[in-house]
């Protein structure tokens, strides 16, 4: 469905970057290849490298003049949050998704995922990987996922099936209004419990899903659960000003 007149016109597409130097290039030219004509909306893609050693710093600034892209340098490693904060800042479009580096997501469903938002059913939706069959998830990864869900659902009056999703979108005057202080993978719960005590409806779409294991570069690990479940506890109780950002 095509966006109304004075809708949303362009698609922001926030990638942070880690320390990807096997998957960034040809997760980029995925991204670069989506087709959004058909929707009626163009492309802003925003890559934040944050802090990369591994020559991924490197590849990006080859690929700058081939494919066209925003690239934003941490000085130093930050975090997950830190980056989309980052890409945040240099965000122009009206409507926002986020993209992993990882190659675990299909770029090809952004059509989809925006359709939502884009027949203004919904200010934000998330892309959930258990809508549908999926395998090869390490079980301690699918129950601390479902864990987590629930919590979410419990905490907030959700109907969640995937809150830990890295297909999150959004229109922009929605995360932009948000006061975000997650720096590592706590942006998950984080903007999910803002959202969800603003007021904001999150409308899931199944997607697919490639996971890959530790040893091709997962990094979110145990800490970050435990994180997660002191920022769905925090933002509960806190005062719904705080949640949201001041001039």
């Amino acid at each position: 469905m095509a966006p109304e007149a004075g809708r949303a016109k362009t698609l922001s597409v926030i990638v942070p970057v880690y320390n990807e130097r096997h998957t960034i290039r040809p997760l980029l030219e995925k991204v670069a290849a989506v087709d959004l004509g058909p929707v009626g909306l163009g492309m802003e893609l925003i890559v934040v490298d944050d802090g990369s050693r591994d020559g991924t710093r490197e590849i990006l600034r080859e690929l700058t003049p081939v494919i066209p892209f925003v690239l934003d340098e941490a000085p130093v490693n930050q975090g997950k949050g830190a980056a989309i904060r980052r890409g945040l800042e240099r965000v122009s479009g009206e409507v926002v998704i986020i993209q992993d580096a990882d190659l675990e997501l299909d770029p090809g469903e952004y059509p989809a995922l925006i359709e939502p938002i884009l027949a203004g059913r919904a200010s934000v939706v998330y892309g959930s990987r258990f809508r549908q069959s999926v395998h090869g998830i390490p079980r301690l990864s699918l129950w601390a996922n479902r864990f987590l869900t629930g919590l979410t659902n419990l905490l907030y009056g959700a109907e969640l099936t995937d809150m830990e999703t890295c297909y999150k979108v959004f229109r922009s005057e929605v995360i932009k209004g948000i006061h975000l202080t997650c720096r590592r993978f706590e942006f998950e719960p984080e903007v999910t419990a803002k959202v969800l005590r603003l007021g904001h409806r999150i409308v899931e779409v199944p997607i697919s899903f490639s996971p890959r294991s530790r040893a091709e570069g997962k990094k979110i690990n145990w800490r970050d659960g435990v994180r997660a479940i002191l920022y769905l506890l925090r933002y509960r109780v806190a005062r719904r000003a705080s949640l949201l950002k001041h001039p």
